[in-house]
């Protein structure tokens, strides 16, 4: 099949690149280099089946895509957007325009080329959430003016899009909300937990916990999200979602950094600062739905994952 991947160079990007590669298919990267990175698909770009275009989604991507002798699409994989907080608050505006004009130009691709689209959706749906732990139909307690906004609310709007895109013109679409998602390559500087303690630990600096390390995250190796995502794309048309990807497994930060500590042998001090604005303090997925539709859980446990992404880490 011809692929199209949109943020193909980011973290979750490039490993389902890799991925499908490996299956046989034909993928297109699209990715204009924000938060991705050159360095995460550098293997790939010697594979015949492998095309790389640098462009942003914001722009006409059916004109580039065209131009570039891509004629045939069959499956897209809409990733474009920083999902890390310091990346996604840097540019607020442009978060936005990723979200809503980006999303409407890869829904109108995936019409003129009768394609399937799967929107990365994500977690941040919920917001700060007074369900715990939550399920797709759960409507969220989102802040729509913080500093968060430009990403909860552009993944909320997405979504709304893609629904209506179903509805009102047949676009065959999948949404699917990713929770806390780690691995190798991640940016070392990309702001999230898991990196910034990995890094702080092997470079033996101070481990920095914001608010009082009781709030919770659940981790999901990229491997297991990866393959989910690829049984949600296979799924019928008539399975639109939202479906809820990630591992119920669910961990404070201060589990989380003692972990960290562990698995590096670091001696690094832990120091406590103020908890950011609006930073969610349970976060857990519910999915029942994702193991009856996909009959996927994943399999990787944070222990063995955390010293995967270590290794990898340790090469900075």
């Amino acid at each position: 099949m011809n692929i199209v991947i949109t943020g193909g160079a980011g973290f979750i990007g490039s490993n389902l690149c890799e991925r499908l590669l490996n299956e046989g298919h034909n993928v297109i990267c699209l990715d204009n280099l924000y938060s991705g990175r050159l360095e995460n698909i550098k293997e790939l770009l010697g594979n015949k089946n492998f095309k790389f275009i640098k462009f942003d989604i914001c722009n006409d991507v059916l004109d580039i895509l065209l131009r570039k002798k891509v004629n045939d699409v069959d499956q897209i994989y809409n990733l474009a957007c920083p999902a890390s907080p310091p990346f996604y608050q840097k540019d607020p505006l442009k978060t936005l325009d990723t979200n809503y004009l980006g999303m409407k130009n890869m829904l109108n691709v995936a019409n003129f080329f009768g394609a399937k689209i799967l929107q990365a959706s994500t977690s941040e749906v919920y917001g700060d959430p007074k369900v715990h732990p939550q399920p797709e139909t759960y409507w969220g307690n989102v802040n729509p003016d913080g500093i968060r906004s430009c990403y909860d609310e552009g993944k909320r709007v997405a979504e709304t899009m893609c629904f209506d895109y179903n509805r009102k013109l047949g676009t065959r679409v999948k949404v699917i909300r990713i929770f806390n998602t780690y691995g190798p390559k991640m940016r070392p500087d990309d702001g999230r937990v898991i990196s910034n303690f990995i890094m702080q630990a092997l470079k033996g600096t101070e481990i920095t916990i914001y608010g009082d390390g009781s709030q919770t995250r659940s981790f999901c190796y990229v491997d297991d999200l990866v393959e989910a995502m690829i049984r949600v794309m296979n799924t019928s048309d008539d399975f639109v979602g939202p479906i809820n990807l990630g591992n119920p497994g669910e961990f404070n930060m201060l589990e989380l950094a003692t972990k960290v500590l562990k698995y590096t042998k670091s001696n690094s001090n832990i120091v406590y600062k103020a908890l950011p604005q609006d930073d969610p303090t349970q976060r857990k997925p519910v999915i029942d739905l994702a193991k009856k539709v996909l009959d996927w859980e994943p399999v990787i446990k944070l222990d063995e994952g955390l010293q995967k992404t270590i290794e990898y880490f340790k090469e900075y």
